[in-house]
């Protein structure tokens, strides 16, 4: 191959190509060249303004920059990313206020293993009463004196 022919074909490598953009404003860009004799993909993001915040840069683009993902993130996804998101700092929200809810009143729900809910109070009382499950448990009964290595089957 002439060495014309080759530096024409990096120049056509080297042209960047814009593969997408966020909703920050930063665009994101790619191109192939030569390193070390082999041809790899460069990426790159280009700030929006003078701002070069890398903070601004959503984690599904970091992956696309870092190699992790062989595709970049379409609108699609990144929208359907930012409506997730959503919905989980509102479920955060939910949380909290019902876990001050609980402090205010003192009373808390329990969950346990082969029990009813039960509401508990800060001193330890339960204020509804619980039905227990004792053919269900999955520990083993018995004492140190009778314990027999091996002989233990969780109950069907």
């Amino acid at each position: 191959m002439s060495k014309q022919l080759v530096s024409r074909l990096l120049g056509m490598f080297r042209s960047r190509a814009q593969v997408g953009a966020d909703k920050f404003g930063n665009r994101y860009f790619t191109r192939v060249e030569e390193v070390d004799g082999v041809m790899k993909e460069k990426r790159w993001v280009e700030f929006k303004g003078s701002d070069q915040d890398p903070t601004t840069v959503p984690v599904e683009w970091i992956c696309w920059l870092n190699g992790q993902r062989k595709k970049a993130p379409t609108p699609e996804e990144l929208a359907e990313l930012e409506v997730r998101r959503e919905r989980v700092k509102q479920n955060i929200e939910l949380l909290k206020k019902k876990e001050e809810e609980e402090k205010k009143t003192g009373v808390r729900p329990v969950k346990t293993v082969g029990h009813d809910e039960v509401s508990r109070s800060k001193d330890g009382t339960d204020t509804e009463d619980a039905t227990i499950d004792t053919d269900r448990s999955s520990e083993p009964t018995g004492t140190g004196a009778t314990f027999k290595p091996g002989t233990w089957q969780p109950p069907t």
